[in-house]
């Protein structure tokens, strides 16, 4: 008995020490960049030390100061100008969607909802060539409307399939309870049904936030006005730089990159994996 006791105790140190291997293996990257930060090119690219000589914060004071006459924080601004109203587009006309898919019987629906499942699997880059002939027509190209417009038309199927999953968890008995008391189709959807979908909200909500934060190869593409640049295009406008790359100026605003991120995860952490577990994506 007490051999099992010491096997079991055994494994489990070794599993902790595994994951805490793995963990640092996937943070180093995050703590060199932040301590590469305070370094100068010499240090960065001519010794193998962690921990610079010295914590001088010029790379966040330059780098903020931006290139030309935009700084960093306009980058930012720009940013949340596009990312906010991307990500509330988006969950509420794939809540909109996916009510109208699990809750009314349309004719065509398991069709319309196959068709929308298929074309989740299709990459964005099959479709960048006809989405921006469409968007030169309008005259949308250098508008964050490229980006609005779609997040309005519920194009993002993942998080359609996302809260058609979540509702199809929520009894339809609460449906017809809300009926009897005089709610409309709408009504039951705003009173009841958001109400309960709240961890699906958040997680669509982390999951566009940084995956349109982050996102580089679209805003590339559709945007070309310097003052209306994003973080990532601002990054890598920085290593454009006719003169010599200060790479700690750009590895500090890296930094200040991934705060809004970070924090919303570990903000809504808590919902975001009750999200996860009850709209069927686990595993």
């Amino acid at each position: 008995m007490k051999h099992k006791k010491g096997l079991r105790a055994a494994g489990l140190i070794f599993k902790y020490l595994l994951l805490a291997f793995l963990g640092l293996i996937l943070i180093f990257p995050l703590i060199y960049m932040f301590f590469g930060s305070f370094k100068s090119n010499q240090e960065i690219f001519g010794t193998l030390k962690l921990l610079p000589e010295s914590f001088h914060p010029e790379g966040y004071i330059e780098g903020w100061k931006g290139s030309g006459q935009i700084t960093f924080g306009a980058y930012i601004w720009n940013s949340f100008l596009l990312v906010v109203p991307t990500v509330a587009l988006t969950v509420v006309s794939s809540i909109l969607t996916a009510y109208g898919f699990n809750r009314f019987r349309v004719p065509g629906r398991k069709v319309l909802f196959a068709v929308m499942m298929a074309l989740m699997m299709l990459p964005a880059s099959v479709l960048l060539i006809p989405r921006y002939l469409l968007y030169v027509s309008f005259g949308w190209i250098d508008t964050y409307l490229v980006f609005w417009v779609p997040a309005a038309c519920a194009t993002s199927s993942f998080f359609v399939y996302m809260f058609v999953q979540f509702f199809e968890g929520v009894p339809r008995e609460l449906d017809e309870a809300a009926r009897i008391d005089g709610c409309s189709s709408f009504q039951t959807l705003v009173r009841i049904l958001v109400p309960l979908s709240k961890p699906a909200v958040i997680s669509a909500v982390i999951f566009q936030f940084i995956w349109t934060w982050n996102d580089f190869f679209q805003q590339y593409v559709y945007i070309s006005s310097v003052g209306k640049y994003t973080v990532s295009l601002g990054l890598r406008m920085a290593l454009d730089a006719t003169s010599a790359i200060q790479w700690k100026n750009i590895l500090a605003m890296s930094v200040i990159a991934m705060v809004p991120c970070t924090l919303i995860y570990f903000v809504l952490q808590r919902y975001f994996v009750e999200g996860i577990a009850t709209s069927g994506l686990k595993g």
